[in-house]
């Protein structure tokens, strides 16, 4: 299986290529090639740090955007977007003013709100996965399944149903979003101990 990690300076790039070695038993390609990412099985976007500056960051690789959607959109290979790799996939983004996104998940990403202003932000720490539906990356995940999150942005879908999981935290914060061969955690997978390498292992044996 040819797995690559996209590498555009925003990622917490090396426990993420160690925990898909691991559960895909082979090498993984972290990589800022285009032509590599467009001949990949299976594609994974990371992202740690401020929206605006991924984007900016995934657009000064000449070439990335398009070889992504070439190989997701056009090519249908599985695809999976991780923290701010999964808030990049709305249509928006607005931290520190507003800033385009890939467009792949109709919505916007904006700052958290908990209900309960005891609740601090970023939300930091392990919390519970509510299942909203059934799906191929969640279905192998045993109930009370937790997860390690951080972050201070959410992605607002526009359709719920895009929705595949949410976490509670002064609200329902989407965690997981996912539409046709894409799917994006707002929680860390390679940070989320066994729970979260049940869930990389998923993705790596998905077929949408």
């Amino acid at each position: 299986m040819n797995v690559a990690i996209v590498d555009y300076g925003s990622g917490n790039l090396h426990s993420a290529a160690k925990a898909f070695e691991r559960m895909a038993g082979a090498p993984v390609a972290v990589t800022s090639d285009p032509e590599t990412v467009a001949a990949a099985d299976r594609i994974v976007l990371p992202g740690v740090g401020a929206f605006g500056d991924c984007w900016s960051g995934l657009n000064a690789l000449a070439g990335m955007v398009e070889a992504l959607e070439e190989a997701v959109l056009r090519g249908g290979r599985p695809f999976l977007g991780i923290c701010v790799g999964m808030q990049l996939m709305a249509t928006r983004g607005l931290e520190h003013g507003s800033h385009p996104g890939l467009g792949w998940i109709a919505g916007e990403v904006a700052g958290m709100k908990p209900s309960d202003p005891a609740l601090k932000v970023p939300h930091m720490g392990w919390n519970e996965l509510e299942n909203l539906k059934p799906h191929p990356v969640l279905d192998s995940q045993p109930a009370a399944t937790h997860m390690y999150f951080v972050h201070s942005f959410q992605f607002q879908c526009a359709d719920p149903d895009h929705v595949l999981a949410t976490a509670e935290y002064g609200g329902a914060l989407a965690a997981v979003v996912g539409r046709d061969n894409m799917v994006g955690s707002q929680f860390h997978p390679e940070k989320s101990q066994k729970a979260g390498l049940a869930f990389i292992e998923a993705f790596l044996e998905w077929r949408p």
